[in-house]
């Protein structure tokens, strides 16, 4: 078992850059994060009727899910139980059934082993059928998001989201007839570490002013401001960072939900009807949180941009590597002229050849690549942007950060990321759930800043 303490220091929050390159370390990875947790399948809008499936991964595992006969969620490992060879090849469709071709052994919908040719006569009736089901994944939707977990003692889906849901629900029910993704996936290779876009989606509102720079000074708008990151820009009032108990967390820019839309006019139209239906159903603070830009991630790797409304899911491919698949999301009671408006702005910015995506993607690889060194990986990384200026808030769940730009996110993540590669078992990470946030020792910052602005306000 590798010493995390010595890889992550969540108390001076640096981390090795042996996590985004050794073997190891990755190894570890797999058995205990990606063995773990809850990832990203698919979404329910691509399974409605019986016998659809689609195939995905979860991290190097191929996986079919499907709609079951009785209307259920199935999902399973894709390699057949007689010599391995994958039962399914296609990345969708509609099937009474999965047929290996290899010895063409039949499976159902549920993985069950069904059928199996020259069964009598080759195999004289004695092969126990039931034990070679293809192995089964426990599988469970939150607002019409399909995740999959290995761990038969994880919790429950909605009690790994925890706080993370109520964020969630911002926007997945907030707006009436909730969301979907619109495929299929956009898919790309990226020759970096897993971690490195997930950490640069959970709160990296840092590099948007100087990265993307050039790009928003083209695209103009609300976050044309940001470009060159200009010191006189007022980032404390401009929005927070937030991360919860078991990772998942997120930077939202107020009043920006729109801003990296060129082509809006279906857009403007529904925000603006739709945000006073939220703050009616939600609360005026999650109004507010609906008409921001997030930038999140739901541990371990999938992230999204609500607002620009892309989703991502980083596939790891060794420590190395990650294939990037992309969907777009869409408020299902949009009008069509509006959805399309949404996929092609989303599409041009952060799809596969997008604008944005193309800055990040050099970021990513070169965040990566620089490790080869041996030297190199002698040193550690800093995310102390912040620190001390966050805590518990009044409105919002979680740890929170004073201002959108700031590494809140970061320390989050990085948290329980060590405390899920170093615990044995999800006993042992429960057991810490009453001291999850120790690590932020400033929970009182908002109540004493709030307090203060307070004061401010009464002396004029």
């Amino acid at each position: 078992m590798i010493d995390m303490d010595k890889l992550v220091d969540t108390k001076a929050s640096t981390q090795s850059k042996q996590v985004f390159w050794d073997q190891d370390v990755y190894d570890q990875e797999i058995k205990n994060i990606f063995g773990r947790s809850w990832l990203f399948l698919t979404h329910e809008s691509m399974l409605e009727k019986n016998g659809d499936f689609i195939t995905t991964k979860m991290a190097e595992d191929s996986v079919i899910v499907t709609r079951h006969t009785d209307g259920s969620l199935k999902a399973f490992v894709n390699a057949c139980t007689h010599r391995g060879n994958s039962i399914c090849t296609a990345d969708s469709g509609n099937a009474k059934s999965f047929v290996c071709n290899y010895h063409g052994w039949v499976f159902g919908t549920d993985g069950k082993l069904v059928d199996v040719p020259l069964r009598e006569k080759c195999y004289h009736d004695e092969l126990d059928r039931e034990s070679l089901s293809l192995k089964t994944i426990r599988v469970e939707s939150y607002r019409g998001f399909v995740f999959g977990c290995f761990d038969e003692t994880a919790p429950s889906l909605e009690d790994f989201l925890g706080d993370w849901g109520w964020y969630l629900d911002t926007w997945m029910v907030g707006a009436g007839e909730g969301v979907e993704l619109v495929g299929p996936p956009m898919k790309s290779i990226l020759k970096c570490n897993w971690k490195v876009p997930t950490e640069n989606f959970v709160g990296d509102g840092y590099h948007v002013g100087w990265t993307h720079a050039s790009a928003l000074n083209i695209l103009g708008g609300e976050l044309g401001g940001l470009a060159g990151n200009q010191a006189e820009m007022p980032f404390d009032e401009l929005g927070i960072q937030v991360t919860t108990r078991h990772g998942h967390g997120f930077g939202v820019i107020d009043n920006a939900a729109i801003a990296i839309h060129a082509k809006r006019d279906e857009y403007a139209k529904y925000m603006e009807e739709t945000i006073p239906k939220v703050a009616e159903k939600l609360g005026e603070p999650r109004a507010k949180l609906f008409n921001g830009h997030w930038n999140c991630s739901t541990f371990p790797n999938c992230s999204f941009l609500y607002g620009t409304n892309i989703f991502k899911v980083w596939h790891p491919r060794g420590p190395h590597e990650i294939e990037v698949w992309s969907w777009v999301i869409v408020h299902k009671d949009m009008s069509e002229e509006g959805k399309r408006e949404v996929v092609k702005q989303a599409a041009r910015s952060f799809g596969t050849a997008g604008t944005l995506e193309s800055d990040d993607g050099d970021n990513m690889v070169q965040s990566t690549q620089g490790n080869r060194g041996s030297y190199t990986r002698e040193g550690s990384m800093n995310s102390t942007m912040g620190q001390g200026y966050e805590g518990e808030h009044p409105d919002y769940p979680g740890i929170v950060g004073s201002s959108f730009i700031g590494e809140t996110s970061y320390r989050g993540f990085y948290r329980f990321y060590q405390e899920m590669m170093s615990a044995d078992s999800w006993d042992a990470i429960r057991a810490n759930d009453e001291h999850w946030a120790d690590c932020f020792p400033n929970k009182d910052y908002w109540k004493d800043r709030l307090a203060a602005k307070a004061a401010q306000a009464e002396e004029k």
